[in-house]
């Protein structure tokens, strides 16, 4: 894993590869009483991210983990994923999903594009008992994926990170290039960290190919 690259891009899915929050929609769905009550904590930062996010999905019963396949299943992905990973393919970059949801929710709505990235990082669960297990290799800090200790497999001269909320803030302060939008871009502006602001995946391809000449 520990290949040195040039460059390398880390980027999240909730929110980011998809048009919607597609994770935390799930979950107020699927878990809506403890949602109400642990999402607004988790934004404030009083409960972390790996506590929060576990116990809300320890909630959800086994059984319904094909219903949360088929939620996500028709959700939209935010336009130029495809057009991106053909420029990072042409220069030889590395695209890395790193999500602190869940892989099988990452695969589905990826579909096919799920064999065009580089790897997923994401959070697995279990489903023998009566009631979701998660699992998380990279399980560290505040975070059910420390995104962080993702990047740390790829050292590169160049990191770049893609996301938009509270889940990508570790990864946003260690990268020294940082796609950021919506909440994330209050949470780098408190921090004084400078990022790129964006809308579209055709934007970021069309500022990094123009970074990189």
């Amino acid at each position: 894993m520990g290949h040195l690259v040039k460059r390398v891009v880390f980027c999240d899915f909730d929110g980011t590869i998809t048009a919607e929050e597609t994770f935390a929609g799930m979950l107020k769905k699927f878990s809506p009483e403890l949602s109400a009550q642990i999402m607004p904590e988790m934004y404030a930062l009083r409960i972390t991210l790996r506590e929060g996010v576990r116990r809300l999905l320890e909630s959800i019963p086994s059984a319904r983990y094909g219903e949360i396949l088929d939620y996500a299943r028709p959700k939209a992905m935010r336009p130029g994923l495809e057009e991106l990973l053909d420029f990072l393919d042409a220069q030889g970059v590395p695209f890395v999903v790193v999500s602190g949801g869940l892989r099988g929710m990452v695969e589905t709505v990826l579909g096919q594009l799920a064999k065009r990235v580089g790897a997923i990082y994401a959070v697995d669960v279990g489903t023998s008992g009566e009631y979701l297990r998660v699992h998380s290799e990279f399980e560290g800090g505040t975070e059910l994926v420390s995104k962080v200790r993702v990047m740390e497999l790829y050292p590169a001269d160049e990191a770049v990170a893609i996301g938009d909320s509270i889940t990508d803030l570790n990864m946003a302060m260690q990268a020294p290039v940082v796609f950021a939008r919506d909440r994330l871009t209050k949470y780098l502006d408190d921090r004084q960290k400078p990022f790129i602001p964006w809308n579209d995946f055709f934007e970021v391809r069309e500022i990094l190919s123009q970074r990189w000449i």
